[in-house]
C-alpha cells in the first residue's frame, strides 16, 4: 500500500540528507576566440571527475564491487565518452541511434547508427559501433504513441515503459503478457518491435510512515532534501512532486520553520521546489558515506551504463548504473513521464533525495520498487528539466551562475539549461551542445571542448 502522506510519531534532532543547512568532427567556419592560456581542459577535469569525493569512491566500492582504482578510472572514462559520444551524436545527425556504456570500468563506448557507412567514424573516436534499424527519434516516437495510449487505456497492469537503447527498441514492463500485448495494440504499434518483461513487482513513491530526517511537509509528511537552488536571491532546494503541494510548508531536519513549496507538478513530472527563509543557507553540498559532503559542480546528464549515487534520509548513501533515461512509470497514484531508471536501491523516505554521478548533479529520487536489503529498481526525475522548468539555478561549488534567462536567445547565457545538439553563439562563433547541462559562467564553450563543439 502507497502513503503519499503520513503521520509521524517522533519528533527528534535529525541529520539533513540534502544540500540545505542551518544558519569537434565538423570544422569550424570561423576563427576560434582565443582560448584561455594553457592546454584546454579535458572533460574528465572539467566536470571534477580526475578529483573524486571520496564518499563516491567509496559507495562505488561497496555498491559496485570495485576497487578504489577501478572506481576512479570509471568515473574519468564516464566523463570522456560523454563528450565522444556527444561529438558523435552531433555528426550522425538523424541517423544517430543512440549511446551507452560496459565494462566494469566504463571503458567501452558503444555509438548506435542506422548506416554501415558510419562505422569507421564511429572507430575512429574510440567507440565500438553499433548498426542499427531504428533511429533515437523513431524510438522516441513509438514511445509517444504508448504515452499517448495512457491516456486512453487503464495501465495497471503495465506500469512501465521506456526507450532500450542498447536493444534498439522500446521495452514494456508488465504483469503479463497479454496485458503488454493490449497496451501495445492501443498504441498502433507493431508487436514485434516493442520489447515485454513480465513482473508482479510495481513501482511505488518513495514517502514513509514513520518519523526521521530529512525535512517534514505541514509538520507530517517527510521527504529527502534534493540539490540546493536560486531564484534571483530567493534561496531554496530541489525535491519531489510528490512530496508537497504549492503553498505547503516544510520544517527542517532540527524540525525549526524552513519554507514553503513554490512549485509542484506531478503527476506527469515529479518535481517541485522549495523556497526557503532566511535561517536558511543553500550550499552545494550533498551527504555522503558516512556523513561527508560531496559538492556538485554542475549537472551534466550522465550516459546509460554510467555509475550513479544517492543519498537519502532513510537509506543513507547508495551507489548503482543507469539503466535507461526517458522511462514512464505508472505509480498507483498517476503516471510520470521522463524518468531515469537506476539499478540504486532506495526505501520510504528517499523520495526527493539527490542522484549525483560523481559530482554532476542528475535528479531527485521519484519512487521504485525493492529495498535496500534485497536490491531494487529505482527512478529519479532528472534535474535539468527542474530547472528549467521552474527557471532556477542550480548551486555549485563552481564559479556562480548568471541568474537564468525567460526569453530564449541564440547566444550562450549562463544559467540556461542547453540540451545535446542545441546550437548557441558565443564571441562570434556557433557552437553545439555536447552533453546535456545548465551552462554556468565558469563554462563558456571557449574554454569547455568538453560540453560545446565549434560548428
Amino acid at each position: 500500500m502507497v502513503h503519499r502522506h503520513a503521520v509521524t510519531g517522533r519528533r527528534a534532532a535529525l541529520t539533513v540528507l540534502g544540500v540545505l543547512v542551518a544558519t569537434g568532427i565538423p570544422s569550424a567556419v570561423a576563427a576560434e576566440p582565443a582560448p584561455p592560456a594553457g592546454p584546454q581542459p579535458s572533460a574528465a577535469q572539467t566536470l571534477g571527475a580526475d578529483r573524486p569525493p571520496a564518499p563516491v569512491v567509496h559507495a562505488m566500492e561497496r555498491d559496485l564491487g570495485l576497487t578504489a582504482a577501478q572506481a576512479s578510472l570509471r568515473l574519468v572514462n564516464e566523463a570522456e565518452a560523454g563528450t565522444r559520444a556527444g561529438r558523435l551524436r552531433n555528426a550522425l545527425g538523424s541517423r544517430f541511434a543512440g549511446a551507452w556504456l560496459r565494462g566494469t570500468t566504463s571503458q567501452e563506448l558503444f555509438v548506435a547508427t542506422t548506416q554501415a557507412a558510419d562505422v569507421p567514424a564511429i572507430k575512429a573516436q574510440g567507440a565500438k559501433a553499433a548498426v542499427v534499424k531504428r533511429t533515437l527519434r523513431d524510438l522516441g516516437a513509438a514511445k509517444r504513441k504508448l504515452d499517448a495510449a495512457a491516456t486512453r487505456v487503464s495501465t495497471r497492469d503495465t506500469p512501465l515503459w521506456y526507450v532500450d537503447v542498447p536493444l534498439n527498441r522500446v521495452t514494456v514492463q508488465a504483469r503479463s503478457k497479454a496485458a503488454a500485448a493490449a497496451f501495445v495494440k492501443a498504441a498502433g504499434l507493431d508487436g514485434k518491435s516493442v520489447g515485454v518483461t513480465v513482473t508482479a513487482s510495481r513501482p511505488r513513491l518513495l514517502t514513509d510512515l514513520t518519523g526521521g530526517d530529512a525535512y517534514y511537509i505541514n509538520g507530517a509528511a517527510r521527504c529527502s532534501v534534493g540539490f540546493s537552488v536560486t531564484k534571483g536571491t530567493q534561496q531554496g532546494f530541489a525535491s519531489a512532486g510528490h512530496c508537497g503541494r504549492t503553498g505547503d510548508s516544510t520544517t527542517g531536519y532540527n524540525n525549526a520553520p524552513q519554507g514553503t513549496f513554490q512549485a509542484s507538478t506531478f503527476p506527469g513530472r515529479d518535481m517541485s521546489w522549495v523556497a526557503v527563509n532566511d535561517q536558511w543557507t543553500a550550499t552545494a553540498n550533498v551527504k555522503g558515506e558516512g556523513g561527508q559532503n560531496v559538492q556538485i559542480t554542475g549537472s551534466v546528464q550522465a550516459l546509460v551504463g554510467a555509475a550513479v549515487c544517492r543519498s537519502g534520509s532513510t537509506s543513507g548513501w547508495h551507489c548503482g548504473r543507469i539503466e535507461q533515461h526517458d522511462t514512464s512509470v505508472s505509480y498507483a497514484e498517476g503516471r510520470v513521464d521522463g524518468l531515469t531508471q537506476t539499478t540504486v536501491c532506495a526505501e520510504p523516505g528517499d523520495s526527493g533525495g539527490p542522484f549525483v554521478a560523481g559530482t554532476q548533479a542528475q535528479g531527485v529520487t521519484s519512487g521504485g520498487s525493492g529495498d535496500c536489503a534485497s536490491g531494487g529498481t529505482t527512478f529519479y526525475q532528472p534535474i535539468n528539466p527542474l530547472l528549467s522548468q521552474y527557471g532556477l539555478t542550480l548551486k555549485t561549488a563552481a564559479a556562480a551562475a548568471a541568474a537564468p534567462q525567460e526569453n530564449a536567445a541564440p547566444t550562450w547565457t549562463a544559467g540556461r539549461v542547453y540540451e545535446a545538439g542545441a546550437t548557441v553563439t558565443h564571441a562570434g562563433v556557433r557552437y553545439q551542445c555536447l552533453q546535456t547541462h545548465q551552462a554556468q559562467a565558469a563554462w563558456a564553450p571557449t574554454g569547455t571542448p568538453a560540453l560545446w563543439q565549434r560548428v
